[in-house]
């Protein structure tokens, strides 16, 4: 038996970048995620790259913006390449995306925070 899953929240660290394919007519999106990790003296988020696809990726598109929270559910993937100018393979860890969650903009977070202090009043 083996499992590949990874649930993650964060905020997007990048606008959504879309890609159509006019061949299959699919379409992806690919971002990135900050994530802070749970430690007393972490400040560093680790950052995820995101690979959505389909209608997922449209409502990324539509929907998301750089600073959104966001929680996603996929699988972790390998892409592999080879260096265009000095021929060496590359790799890096990507996130295949099959469920997201929009929960807010970092904006939006802020506006409530300033809403619900009593000092403001």
């Amino acid at each position: 038996m083996s499992i590949n899953v990874v649930t993650l929240v964060g905020r997007v660290g990048t606008e959504p970048e879309m890609k159509y394919f006019q061949d299959s007519g699919s379409v992806k999106c690919r971002l990135t995620l900050a994530v802070r990790r749970r430690t007393r003296n972490n400040d560093e988020p680790d950052w995820f790259e995101l690979e959505l696809w389909g209608s997922t990726a449209e409502i990324a598109g539509r929907y998301v913006n750089k600073g959104s929270l966001i929680g996603v559910k996929g699988s972790l993937k390998l892409d592999s390449w080879s260096d265009r100018t000095t021929g060496v393979s590359r790799s890096k860890p990507v996130i295949r995306v099959e469920q997201l969650d929009l929960l807010g903009s970092k904006r939006e977070a802020e506006a409530e925070m300033m809403n619900s202090n009593p000092d403001n009043f």
